[in-house]
């Protein structure tokens, strides 16, 4: 193994001199993005309609004509939302579980360039932290050029391995991985996180998203028992959780013990917890986002964030006024995929108002131009640091009311009236409210 090992080592400059005219190449999600690959790559003379899919980048937007290099991304993030808005980086609109498959409907054979652990003595790379989108690609892939990385940790799971016989170019580059700071909690984050801490309860499977709120619930879930987890991102506080005897997943139909993550980003310390760690089982995202998957999980708790929710329940987590902020992601996937659980529960959490308390976040209807990330047919129950908002099986009129009890107090008599004129509150049953 290591002689085809060392026959296919190269320069990152001779490995990216094998993409050819009409390629379109795909990166994992940090920090599986190839550091030196992609610095290589901004050298390229050669490059001519080709197409370059990213999410959640940790490298810069390279300085092509998109008749050289169209750059996509697959979820806005700080890095690249905006090259968006400004028309350097195109968006490419999904359900995370739909991202394999949507990128080979735009190009059945592309160049997979991934950041991967050493060889182990067998002769398979794994891909680490991010199996993804670009797990269910190797076998389609017309070249994989790799950048070996002491620092990407071996983990086990479906589609997360490379053999070196199946590899086109390697290059080693032994830089520290991408990490993500810890967010720094506010007391509305503090408040949103016990408000959901405490309708988790003991043997539950969470699936938990992005964020502070998200964080701030791992807080308060120091004292459950038996949890488990199935979610797409494995955030860092996951290794407090198992050190407190939190995480079991003993009580999860499929992979039973097993923690299962599509993709990782944190502190060192969660990639060293990561690494041949057998209760850590990493899955592609069209297998841990998918509804046939999701179903099956009982006592299942999806938490997600949103910026925006309207009084119909329908969320827009994507777009701050007139700028592009984010993306679906899987927050669709699981809004949706929870509602076939057993005993299931999805939960939207946001802030009830933005920029500096000036504007609320429960809303009448979405801001003009916004799109719905989650429906108000799968909508759940919706968190703020105000309270719980159960819209799942509410009308119209208790689906407002609610809303409106969980918003900042002072919109409160605002969107009441709102309420009244659009015909989504009775007027004297909410004129009994305000008295």
């Amino acid at each position: 193994m290591t002689a085809l090992y060392n026959d296919k080592l190269m320069t990152a400059l001779e490995a990216v001199k094998l993409i050819e005219a009409n390629d379109s190449l795909v990166y994992p999600i940090t920090p599986g993005e190839p550091a030196a690959l992609h610095e290589a790559l901004s050298s390229l003379t050669t490059l001519e309609n080709n197409t370059l899919y990213r999410m959640l980048p940790s490298t810069p937007t390279l300085d092509f004509p998109k008749e050289q290099l169209k750059q996509i991304s697959i979820f806005l993030s700080g890095s690249d939302r905006k090259d968006f808005n400004s028309h350097k980086v195109d968006l490419l609109p999904n359900h995370f579980s739909d991202i394999p498959s949507l990128l080979l409907q735009r190009d059945s054979e592309p160049v997979v360039m991934a950041t991967v652990s050493p060889m182990d003595k067998d002769g398979y790379f794994s891909l680490g932290t991010s199996v993804s989108y670009v797990g269910p690609l190797l076998k389609h892939a017309k070249k994989i050029i790799l950048e070996v990385n002491e620092n990407m940790p071996y983990t086990y799971g479906d589609s997360n391995h490379i053999h070196v016989s199946d590899v086109d170019a390697l290059i080693e580059n032994n830089c520290d991985l991408t990490t993500l700071p810890e967010p720094k909690l506010s007391e509305k984050d503090l408040a949103i996180g016990e408000i959901i801490a405490d309708m988790v309860p003991d043997t539950a499977t969470l699936q938990i998203g992005f964020g502070s709120m998200p964080n701030a619930v791992m807080k308060y879930l120091m004292t459950k028992k038996d949890l488990g987890l199935h979610t797409e991102m494995l955030p860092d506080k996951a290794v407090n959780l198992y050190e407190n005897n939190v995480i079991s997943n003993q009580y999860k139909p499929q992979l039973k013990g097993k923690t299962v993550s599509t993709f990782a980003i944190g502190s060192k310390r969660l990639y060293d917890f990561m690494n041949y760690n057998p209760d850590i089982y990493m899955q592609p995202c069209d297998v841990t986002n998918s509804f046939t998957t999701i179903s099956e999980i009982d006592n299942l708790i999806a938490i997600n964030s949103s910026v925006q929710v309207d009084f119909l329940g329908q969320c827009n987590s994507e777009r701050v006024q007139d700028t592009y902020y984010s993306s679906t992601g899987g927050q669709s996937d699981f809004t949706k995929g929870v509602r076939l659980t057993k005993a299931g529960k999805g939960i939207i959490c946001l802030y009830s108002t933005a920029k500096n308390d000036s504007i609320s976040t429960i809303v009448p209807v979405l801001h003009a131009g916004s799109p719905v990330s989650t429906t108000k047919n799968d909508i759940d129950t919706v968190v703020t640091e105000y309270g719980a908002a159960q819209l799942k099986g509410k009308t119209v009129f208790e689906r407002t009311e609610a809303l409106i009890n969980i918003a900042h107090p002072k919109f409160r008599d605002e969107l009441r009236q709102q309420a009244i004129e659009m015909g989504y509150l009775d007027v004297e049953e909410s004129v009994a409210a305000i008295v």
